[in-house]
């Protein structure tokens, strides 16, 4: 069935996509993580890792990168004066979750940042919310339950001030097994479908689900960085692909996940030869990640030559591989005006 679209949100979209409607967006909303590898990279504690300097890093890659994006991805507690520094050409999504999630108790529980509203969002000129959140279906119920409550709360209040919901979720093992592992690998496709549908329905209000793919091309026999463990068979993994994407009642986008850029061009070219209709990406790491320890090591002006030249390589190459995405508005049932 069409759905639709406020005239705020509708307006919001559009300044989030392409020509073609699709969503081609960078992503820098990392902190702990970031601050952690820029600390690693340089041999030091990551609290000698100054606010300053993760706001330069955020400013110097989306300075670089958004002629080439649809947008990107911010957070406000460092991306505020990148967000300042983006072409004219790219919309803006502000994250609202802190880091991370809380680790003195089970179920990866999130957290909103203290200072920050949705209203704030909308009057820092973002044009999208994005939450991160941990899901698995087979996480205690009760745990769940509160993630259901926290979403609904969050999809509420974006309604109101009539900005689009972009909920990110990404899988976890609830007994502490290794995520990049075989077993993982195995579960992660009920672990994708299970989320997408659950967040499809209407009570959250979500309009964008960020999404993980739905296998692990390491571990799909015959794909270019096939690793010599056999989850899947290619065959099988464009099924999975099929399924998730015949589940999503929303657009769907997919997020790299930390992996490299040639594991995430593999999994986007098998998305769509199985023919997903996903509607674009929000990538991060993949693009830039190799740049951390050239700005830790060498400092700015190096990290912008290596982003001039590998960094926009790699996003070229994601731009290349999102050619086969479906337009947001066709999952609305909305006509594309180019």
């Amino acid at each position: 069935m069409p759905m639709t679209l406020t005239e705020g949100k509708l307006r919001r979209m559009k300044a989030l996509s392409n020509e073609r409607g699709v969503i081609a967006a960078a992503a820098m909303d990392q902190r702990g993580s970031l601050k952690k590898s820029l600390a690693t990279a340089r041999g030091v504690d990551s609290k000698q890792i100054t606010p300053q300097m993760m706001s330069e890093f955020k400013t110097i890659v989306t300075r670089v990168l958004t002629p080439h994006a649809s947008a990107i991805l911010l957070d406000p507690e460092y991306g505020i004066e990148a967000a300042a520094a983006r072409s004219k050409n790219a919309g803006l999504l502000l994250a609202y979750e802190l880091s991370g999630y809380d680790n003195s108790q089970p179920g990866r529980l999130p957290d909103l940042l203290p200072h920050v509203s949705v209203k704030r969002i909308v009057d820092w000129g973002a044009d999208a919310v994005k939450i991160l959140l941990y899901y698995t279906p087979f996480e205690e119920q009760s745990i769940n339950d509160i993630k259901h409550a926290f979403i609904e709360r969050i999809g509420a209040e974006c309604v109101t001030y009539e900005i689009p919901f972009f909920l990110e979720f990404v899988g976890y093992d609830p007994k502490g097994g290794d995520e990049k592992g075989l077993e993982f690998a195995k579960n992660k496709p009920a672990v994708v479908k299970a989320s997408m549908q659950e967040f499809s329905k209407p009570q959250y209000k979500v309009d964008v689900l960020k999404v993980e793919v739905p296998v692990n091309a390491e571990y799909v026999e015959g794909s270019s960085v096939y690793k010599g463990q056999r989850a899947y068979t290619r065959d099988e993994a464009l099924k999975h692909f099929r399924e998730a994407a015949a589940i999503a009642t929303k657009p769907f986008i997919y997020l790299s996940a930390g992996v490299s850029n040639p594991e995430f061009i593999e999994s986007l070219h098998m998305a769509a030869e199985a023919g997903t209709g996903f509607s674009g990406v929000l990538c991060g790491r993949a693009t830039w990640k190799d740049g951390m320890p050239v700005y830790a090591k060498q400092g700015a002006a190096a990290l912008e030559a290596w982003l001039q030249k590998e960094g926009v390589k790699n996003i070229n190459a994601v731009n290349d591989a999102i050619r086969a995405s479906t337009p947001w508005q066709s999952k609305l049932g909305l006509a594309v005006k180019v």
